[in-house]
C-alpha cells in the first residue's frame, strides 16, 4: 500500500465520524519519507471538548507496520483517559504494545484509528449525543 492511500483511508474514516457528529474538528499531517514510509499525526476534537492525539511512524512496503505509534485520548481538562502506544518502559513491561488506563498499563494489540474512535464513542461519548 502506498502512503498516500493509507493517508486517504485515515481521512475517510475521520470524515465518516465528522459527518455523524461525533468529531467536531480535526487536523492531520503527513511527513513522507518515501512512497511507503512516513510519519502521520493528527488531533481530533470530540463532543464535550475531549481530544484524541495520534501519531504513527509507518512502513507500508510489505504490510502495515507501525514502527512507533501513540493514540492519546484526554478529556476537556487535559486529563488522560487512555493511551495506546509502543514506547519502551523501564523496567521492561515484558511486551511492546500496551494501553495506559486508570493508572495501569495493560498489554494490548496495535489498534487502528477507527478502532480507537469506536472505543471513544462506545465507552465515553455514547450518552452525550
Amino acid at each position: 500500500m502506498l502512503l498516500n492511500n493509507y493517508q486517504a483511508n485515515i481521512v475517510t474514516v475521520i470524515q465518516k465520524y465528522v459527518n455523524e457528529g461525533w468529531i467536531l474538528s480535526f487536523s492531520f499531517s503527513v511527513d513522507s519519507r518515501s512512497n511507503y514510509v512516513g510519519f502521520i499525526q493528527g488531533n481530533l476534537e470530540f463532543l464535550q471538548g475531549s481530544h484524541l492525539f495520534f501519531k504513527e511512524y509507518i512502513d507500508l512496503q510489505e504490510s502495515i507496520e507501525k514502527l512507533s505509534y501513540s493514540f492519546h485520548y484526554q478529556d476537556h481538562e487535559n486529563n488522560l483517559i487512555f493511551r495506546y502506544d509502543n514506547a519502551k518502559h523501564k523496567p521492561d513491561l515484558g511486551y511492546t504494545d500496551h494501553k495506559h488506563i486508570k493508572g495501569k498499563i495493560i498489554q494490548s494489540k496495535i489498534p487502528d484509528i477507527e478502532q480507537v474512535i469506536l472505543e471513544i464513542i462506545s465507552e465515553y461519548l455514547n450518552n452525550t449525543k
